[in-house]
């Protein structure tokens, strides 16, 4: 028999994280052929972030243009050639990116089953995030295998008209992904839990401007009134980010401005973190393996479960509320304790092992069926 063809379409560091212990669960089955397609979306990020998980991807497409538009005309005609020259069996994406929805889109077209990772988040605010859940709303709208992370998200496919057969609940991929490089980094928390640094992200577009500076400025103010603990800061690249931080942060001395983390730098942090202020949705994902209670810095989240869970609370980007209960967390032991507890709601590491066994059920075990004698 043939071996089925599989092309994982991904460009960026969250992608390659959540897609990578996909891969490397399909690339276990020998009647799989198993593509990677690196879209340029990320350049360095991506390139150690695929070294970090061992992936030599297959293709690699040229990125054009500086811009989102225009790298997105010149990726969707890239990939429309490669499904062209090479007919496709299946079609997997992750979560919302430009890239997801190219390579979804791209497969649509070549009528090729796409398969999505991480399906089902949703804020229904086209703003925030934006454009992510534009993006992940219409790939839903051509998606034929849905894996949701999490039983909200397949309730949310299912009102939107879903059928159900095509909806499979694997859990978050994610926490396939930490446990893989913990395992072979040796990463583990060194000391109390209680008295880790502070670790701050903030890069969210829809938060640009007075309310990332807000944010910026509560950081500082809790700087300033815990001066024992560290706070550590890794920086995203973007001017908009970078300018407010360094102006409003750069002379405290227990804050530490640092360029971006890679993923194990970054996992190191997060374990070693006694609370996380982020507006990253993979990391709200993630510090629940760590049990790092976290303070979510945006208006809405397409992952309540955390805070449903009572791991995580949304607290928004404004200057006031963050002080408040970062101060809560800081001195009320309990409550800090309480947080810590809660196991992860995203998933038990066993994702990509039932989003393997789904692709071999859909494209490998009807055809040996097929082939059997009457």
């Amino acid at each position: 028999m043939d071996k089925r063809i599989v092309g994982i379409v991904s460009g960026t560091r969250p992608e390659i994280i959540k897609l990578a212990p996909v891969y490397h669960a399909l690339r276990q089955h020998e009647e799989l052929c198993v593509l990677w397609v690196h879209t340029g979306q990320h350049g360095d990020m991506a390139a150690d972030m695929l070294r970090c998980f061992g992936i030599e991807p297959d293709e690699r497409l040229a990125r054009k243009g500086s811009s989102l538009e225009e790298f997105s005309v010149d990726c969707r005609s890239q990939l429309d050639a490669l499904m062209a020259r090479q007919r496709w069996d299946l079609c997997i994406v992750q979560g919302d990116t430009e890239s997801a929805f190219l390579g979804a889109l791209a497969a649509f077209y070549r009528r090729v089953p796409v398969a999505h990772v991480e399906a089902g988040l949703r804020t229904y605010n086209l703003e925030r995030p934006f454009p992510e859940e534009g993006l992940r709303q219409m790939i839903s709208r051509i998606t034929n295998m849905h894996w949701a992370p999490t039983e909200r998200a397949r309730a949310g496919l299912l009102r939107e008209g879903i059928e159900p057969e095509k909806i499979q609940l694997t859990g978050n991929t994610v926490v396939d992904a930490q446990q893989w490089v913990c395992e072979r980094n040796g990463i583990r928390r060194e000391g109390d839990a209680g008295n880790g640094h502070i670790l701050v992200t903030a890069h969210r577009r829809e938060n640009w401007g007075d309310e990332m500076e807000q944010t910026f400025h509560a950081v500082a103010d809790i700087a300033r009134a815990h001066p024992e603990k560290r706070v550590l800061f890794p920086v995203h690249l973007n001017p908009v980010v970078q300018r407010p931080a360094h102006t409003i942060l750069a002379g405290l001395e227990n804050v530490k401005l640092v360029a971006p983390l890679d993923y194990l730098g970054m996992q190191q942090a997060l374990v070693s973190a006694s609370l996380l202020l982020t507006d990253s949705g993979g990391l709200q994902e993630e510090a629940p393996t760590f049990g790092v209670p976290t303070l979510v810095l945006r208006h809405e989240t397409e992952r309540p479960e955390a805070v449903e869970a009572g791991c995580a609370r949304l607290v928004g980007p404004k200057r006031e509320a963050i002080v408040r209960e970062a101060e809560r967390l800081l001195t009320d032991p309990v409550a800090a304790a309480a947080m810590r507890k809660v196991a992860n709601p995203f998933g038990d590491g066993q994702a990509s092992r039932r989003i393997a066994q789904a692709v071999m059920a859909r494209l490998v075990v009807p055809a040996q069926v097929a082939a059997e004698p009457a």
